[in-house]
Parts: C-alpha cells; sequence; structure tokens
C-alpha cells in the first residue's frame, strides 16, 4: 500500500508533508502558547496542523519501512542498510515527537477554547501544556531535521 504509486516509491513523495507540517505544528503551536492575543486568529490552523503533522509522519514512516524492506529484498549491502536503519530510527522517534505534540496542541487548544474557561480551570493547566508543547516541539524540530539530513546523505551521497 505504501511502496509505490504510478511506479514511483511512495516515501518521497510523502516525506514531504511531513518536512513542511511538522514544522508547521512546531512554530504555530508555540506561537498559539506563548502569544495569546493571536489565538483567535491562529486557531484553526493549530487545530489542522495538530492532526495532519503527525498523520503526515506516520504515512511517512510507513513508507519508509516498506521502502526499506523492498531494498533488503533487493539485496541491499548491510552498511547501506545500517545508514537507512538509522534513518528509519529517527522517523520513528519523530513521528512518536509529532504526535504527542499534536495530543498536547489539541489538549492546549481545548483548555484555551471559551467552553473551558467557563469551567473554571486553573490558569497553571494552560502554562504546563505551553511548557510541554515548547519542549515537545523543540524535539520534533530536531527530529525532523535529524531525520532528513540522515536521509539525504543516503540519496545524495551516491548510496540509493
Amino acid at each position: 500500500m505504501f511502496l509505490e504509486i504510478m511506479g514511483l516509491p511512495v516515501h518521497p513523495l510523502v516525506v514531504h508533508a511531513a518536512v513542511v507540517f511538522v514544522p508547521l505544528l512546531v512554530l504555530l503551536a508555540i506561537g498559539y502558547g506563548i502569544l495569546p492575543r493571536f489565538r483567535a486568529k491562529t486557531g484553526w490552523a493549530v487545530a489542522v496542523l495538530a492532526v495532519l503533522a503527525p498523520a503526515s509522519a506516520l504515512f511517512a514512516k510507513l513508507s519508509g519501512e516498506e521502502l526499506l524492506e523492498a531494498l533488503i529484498a533487493k539485496g541491499y549491502p548491510p552498511p547501506i542498510v545500517a545508514q537507512l536503519t538509522e534513518h528509519q530510527e529517527y522517523g520513528d522517534l519523530l513521528f512518536w515527537f509529532s504526535l504527542g505534540l499534536g495530543i498536547v496542541t489539541g489538549l492546549l487548544l481545548y483548555v484555551t477554547s471559551a467552553r473551558a474557561r467557563s469551567t473554571n480551570l486553573p490558569g497553571w493547566v494552560a502554562l504546563v501544556l505551553t511548557g510541554l508543547v515548547i519542549v515537545l516541539g523543540v524535539l520534533s524540530a530536531v527530529y525532523v531535521y535529524l531525520t532528513g539530513d540522515s536521509g539525504a546523505q543516503v540519496v545524495w551521497n551516491g548510496v540509493l
């Protein structure tokens, strides 16, 4: 399912969605958390990205797993498989960090909504969630870089 689209490998096609959506979620979610005056204008975009970013990371992860299996079946040598495995490990962590970021961002959106404010939640809840958004955002951004760099090294250094 995630191996080819019209003869082209799916992974290089879908990976670009994660490269765009995850950093956008990082920037907008952190901005949403630390700049309350912009929440009304950015809330809808943050909500959409909280779903799209982890989904794109998941599709990149799944398509990468299938591509790696196909390359192993074609007999690619162990040093190349080792590089690809490192890339895959970074991608796995990117998915989990972006999923956590999406969930925590969704909770922050809810806590700062008019409905939640009417229940008199303590103010520290939004602060804690904003802190978690920042931490998960930084981790997601780091792993977007590490995953992308390790994948680019394999492709552009003539390995694949």
